[in-house]
């Protein structure tokens, strides 16, 4: 396990891994966040951060007031082409901004690795934004890029319209998209970020996106409010 890892990420592989390998199957209900706080010798605060990473993206599901499970497989609509909030909201004519929340460079998680097709030594960005639409919190995203891709760049260029920087200063064709959207309900650190009710209506997308070659460029996480933002599936 790297060192260069956080914590909560370390802790997220395990899991991942016992999962992959049998130790708790489809359905079955996680110990108690105090039992794996203990297990891990981690604050409980680091082990929610590791569940709630593993619920973003599908693993587990967090069912308020019962507890913690292995997410069962939903039920999968192909979405055509590649989403980018900024280009979504300025065809809509209403006016993009975002708020980083955080913003470092990283060893990628075992999820990461696998959904940008990377090696253990190969590093990564990872962002966390709030997106707004005329001032309004629409989503929050959890986006990983490979460092290669974006080191000659600003942390400007890259949050404010990455895809136009891939594009227009890389010289890179944007290609197709993977896209899975499932509904969960707003966890209290999602709440206060988009201003809404713990609890209330969350559409989850994750989203893996190519380049013109294939090559996986980017892995986002995002958290829509149900009620601000709604998907047109064209077939």
């Amino acid at each position: 396990m790297s060192d260069s890892l956080p914590i909560y990420i370390q802790i997220h592989d395990q899991i991942k891994a016992k999962i992959e390998k049998g130790g708790w199957q489809i359905g079955d209900r996680l110990p108690s966040e105090r039992e794996l706080a203990t297990q891990f010798s981690v604050s409980r605060m680091t082990l929610r951060q590791a569940i709630q990473t593993l619920a973003d993206e599908g693993i587990l599901e967090r069912k308020i007031g019962s507890g913690t499970y292995v997410a069962r497989q939903k039920v999968q609509e192909k979405m055509t082409g590649t989403t980018s909030f900024t280009e979504i909201m300025l065809s809509q004519g209403r006016e993009p901004s975002s708020k980083v929340v955080s913003y470092f460079m990283t060893a990628p998680s075992s999820s990461e690795m696998e959904k940008l097709k990377l090696a253990p030594e190969e590093g990564i960005l990872r962002m966390e934004r709030i997106r707004f639409a005329d001032g309004v919190p629409i989503c929050f995203e959890v986006a990983s890029i490979p460092e290669h891709l974006i080191k000659d760049y600003s942390k400007a260029e890259i949050t404010t319209s990455f895809y136009k920087t891939l594009e227009e200063k890389g010289g890179l064709k944007i290609g197709g998209a993977n896209q899975t959207i499932s509904a969960m309900l707003a966890s209290e650190q999602i709440a206060e970020f988009l201003k809404i009710k713990r609890g209330d209506a969350i559409l989850r997308m994750r989203q893996i996106s190519y380049l013109e070659d294939g090559a996986p460029f980017e892995y986002v996480r995002t958290q829509y409010v149900g009620n601000r933002f709604e998907f047109y599936l064209e077939k």
